[in-house]
């Protein structure tokens, strides 16, 4: 399944300069002493697009999406949010702006089921007799339904504990725990990774559907077939920089490679 057609990417490739972007970071620069982790780095994300961050170990990228969901304060550089100015000095600060980040690990609780993990700190109650305040299950069983239709997740088993369930199920109610906020950016790192061919197949389909449903998205990947599946547009990183973006209904494989193996631009690099 083609899920970034090449007439969606070239319209939003098109577009890109007369829209107003949901997220633009610019000149972004952050350094350890005499490392160099990222300089002047600048992207745009656009509403409901799905943006992939690329480039061999080292080229900045864990560093710059630190300082997009708040992790590190960048030494230079802005930030805006629909076209807002914003400096964030924690990730809490970053959620409440409305960015949530996916971790390789997921941060779920084995032993508990779904909606379990999903309200964890955030449980709803209700008064017993008027008086007593008590879990209100039902509520959050509900709620948890809602959410995981809102991505398009077929969980038949909710009352299960996660640790029962496959990667891409997984995947499924850590994302639905994010959405129980309102969220504008899901910036997910190395969403495939350790899962089997099915199993990324599913994840790669729910965040086709985050699209559908608006919700703009940054992946940090290593997997370049994945890539060109999901995305619209590829962000590459070397050195620390950008070194162009390309829409993936225009750009080849081949030249994705050059771009992350020569850091130089090619002739499809798309405006950031």
């Amino acid at each position: 399944m083609d899920h970034a057609p090449d007439a969606q990417a070239a319209a939003l490739d098109a577009g890109a300069a007369a829209a107003a972007p949901l997220l633009s970071a610019r000149g972004l620069s952050k350094h350890y002493g005499g490392l160099r982790a990222v300089h002047d780095a600048t992207l745009d994300l656009y509403p409901g697009e799905v943006v992939a961050l690329v480039g061999d170990n080292g080229a900045g990228k864990s560093t710059f999406v630190k300082m997009l969901c708040g992790v590190v304060a960048p030494d230079a550089g802005s930030i805006a949010l629909h076209g807002r100015m914003l400096r964030f000095s924690t990730p809490a600060q970053a959620r409440a702006a409305g960015i949530e980040t996916l971790h390789q690990n997921l941060a779920l609780v084995d032993v508990f089921d779904v909606a379990e993990n999903i309200f964890l700190g955030r449980e709803l109650t209700r008064r017993r007799f008027g008086l007593f305040p008590v879990l209100d299950k039902a509520s959050m069983r509900a709620r948890t339904r809602d959410l995981l239709q809102r991505i398009g997740a077929n969980l038949p088993f909710i009352d299960r504990p996660v640790r029962a369930m496959s990667g891409g199920q997984r995947q499924a109610v850590a994302i639905a725990r994010l959405l129980l906020d309102e969220v504008h950016l899901l910036i997910m790192d190395e969403p495939m990774a350790a899962l089997g061919v099915d199993e990324g197949r599913k994840v790669l389909d729910l965040i086709a559907e985050l699209r559908l449903r608006g919700l703009t998205v940054l992946i940090i990947s290593h997997n370049l077939e994945h890539v060109f599946s999901v995305a619209d547009r590829i962000c590459v990183m070397k050195n620390g920089g950008v070194v162009g973006v390309v829409a993936t209904g225009t750009a080849s494989h081949d030249e994705v490679v050059r771009m992350i193996v020569s850091g130089k631009p090619v002739r499809s690099s798309a405006a950031t």
